[in-house]
């Protein structure tokens, strides 16, 4: 039912890439990317984002911002953003986008479900930030799976 999975946050350079790599790795049969509202286009993952992606396995060498797009909203079945602010960008840019977007840590049982942006933050925000979005990946596969 969700074979194509978008992630989205606001640069495409440290949450949404990590969330796409490890749903990757969860889901390998599935079509998943990234893009922010925001993006940096061209820019690689943020280098922060490498170091603490490492550990889970995760290598975001090969990732290149990307834009959100209309077409892309369309192309995709599940749009997961990082914070609830993000579904109101996603739709702004595809109004139809809507009842697929949800957040990427709906499934988080304790908190917040909004996974804050550690941008210009130190390291050990970033190894929450992956702890945070590994948690919410293994709970978004779990779900995937039975669907």
């Amino acid at each position: 039912m969700f074979d194509k999975i978008l992630v989205v946050c606001v640069g495409n350079i440290c949450r949404s890439p990590v969330g796409e790599y490890l749903l990757k790795a969860r889901l390998p049969a599935r079509d998943i990317a990234s893009a922010g509202v925001g993006a940096l286009v061209g820019h690689p993952a943020d280098a922060q984002a490498l170091a603490a992606a490492a550990p889970y396995g995760i290598d975001l060498t090969p990732h290149q911002a990307r834009q959100l797009t209309d077409e892309m909203c369309r192309r995709y079945d599940l749009i997961l953003v990082m914070e609830r602010k993000l579904i109101e960008a996603v739709c702004a840019v595809s109004p139809a986008a809507r009842s697929k977007t949800m957040l990427f840590g709906q499934w988080l049982a304790q908190g917040d479900k909004d996974i804050a942006d550690p941008y210009r933050q130190s390291d050990d925000v970033f190894r929450i930030t992956c702890q945070r979005l590994a948690q919410a990946a293994d709970l978004w596969a779990n779900k995937l799976k039975k669907s």
